[in-house]
């Protein structure tokens, strides 16, 4: 019968000075260092802890660390894994200990929106389309997107055949729309529709004529939709 190794786990508490964090790969913060009467141990910080911790605790700052040991029979080593990490009375009153060791405060201020994904205008570049004026076209919304400040925002991709060759050039919006027979000086009210709200009733007028309900499209979606 072989035999049996047991772990055993007790709680620990350790008073000493800081001599230097562990870190891992570079840069992830493992551990810290610490030398005490007894000598110097090697502490594992919680996860928690690892967010907490400012790197810039100085050297020689007095701590105290609760946490648990497990000792290892077979191995007959000892782990030690710190749960709450405190400046001990020698250090107590001091404002770098204080501000290395505390939790970070919830800020009042609303975070940050994710950034949205980048929205696609897709323009025929066949020969029927681009004979009909689909290189001004793609000239001309190059031209809108600078103006408007959407380089990084909007993108402007070719396909191939959208199956209306004679109602070129041929495009499609992020939303889906598409529209036929667009000329040049028709993209920046098409841009403005599309990308400025306050004068989507403006131009709605202007770009009625051209506009293909998007029902129509289904036949081509599957095929050119980068949805």
């Amino acid at each position: 019968m072989g035999t049996i190794y047991a772990t055993e786990t007790t709680e620990f508490c350790l008073e000493g000075r800081f001599i230097d964090f562990v870190i891992k790969d570079g840069y992830k913060l493992k551990g810290l260092k610490l030398e005490t009467s007894e000598g110097e141990f090697y502490v594992k910080l919680a996860k928690h802890l690892r967010a907490a911790f400012d790197l810039r605790l100085p050297k020689g700052t007095w701590l105290q660390v609760v946490g648990i040991k497990k000792y290892d029979n077979k191995k007959g080593e000892f782990t030690l894994k710190a749960e709450r990490v405190m400046a001990a009375r020698a250090d107590l009153g001091r404002s770098s200990v204080s501000t290395a060791l505390q939790e970070p405060p919830a800020s009042n201020e609303p975070k940050p929106k994710p950034v949205k994904a980048k929205q696609t205008i897709l323009v025929c570049q066949k020969s029927d389309c681009w004979k009909r004026g689909g290189k001004g076209v793609c000239q001309a919304f190059e031209a809108a997107l600078s103006d408007r400040g959407l380089e990084d925002q909007v993108t402007i991709k070719g396909t191939g055949c959208m199956k209306n060759c004679k109602a070129g050039p041929n495009l499609v919006m992020p939303d889906k729309t598409r529209y036929s027979r667009i000329q040049a000086s028709q993209v920046p009210a098409l841009m403005d529709k599309h990308f400025v709200n306050n004068n989507e009733d403006k131009q709605s007028d202007t770009l009625e004529e051209v506009a293909i309900n998007i029902s129509n499209f289904n036949e081509v979606s599957a095929k050119f939709s980068p949805f």
